[in-house]
């Protein structure tokens, strides 16, 4: 039995036109208000109120922020002025860890002094050492 799989369900369908339910919703809205503002003030005061209505509406229809509506952005922006900021700071006090320094057998002819902190200074020292130490020959390289 055959059943077909649903594709492209992130794509929200096109129903007026070139433009989904949402899109559509939002410039209807954005034009009434906008033709309120007209018909309530003189045309060159309604205008300083059209122009930002133009603006947001069009934000909201057709502007994504890393292929996310605007809408959602908004509102996370929203919720993250009205929420609440609790942080908190929890000190954990851990205890101290023991090193157990080896005392250096007899076996080790040579001492190796502790340059600095630095990891990377002291393995290259003793890579120098090492090797200065121990030279390989051609004799041990051909065996």
């Amino acid at each position: 039995m055959k059943f077909q799989i649903p594709q492209f369900i992130e794509i929200e369908d096109k129903i007026f036109g070139p433009l989904t339910l949402k899109q559509f919703v939002y410039l209807a809205g954005g034009g009434g208000l906008s033709v309120v503002f007209y018909l309530l003030f003189p045309w060159y005061i309604s205008m300083f109120f059209i122009m930002p209505i133009i603006a947001f509406v069009s934000a909201l229809a057709f502007y994504k922020v890393n292929n996310r509506p605007f809408i959602v952005v908004l509102e996370n922006a929203v919720m993250y002025i009205i929420n609440p900021k609790l942080y908190i700071w929890k000190h954990e006090t851990k205890p101290a860890v023991q090193i157990k320094k080896e005392e250096p057998s007899a076996a080790s002819s040579a001492f190796i002094p502790k340059l600095s902190n630095s990891k990377l200074k002291e393995l290259t020292w003793n890579l120098d050492t090492r090797e200065s130490l121990n030279p390989v020959t051609r004799d041990d390289v051909i065996q």
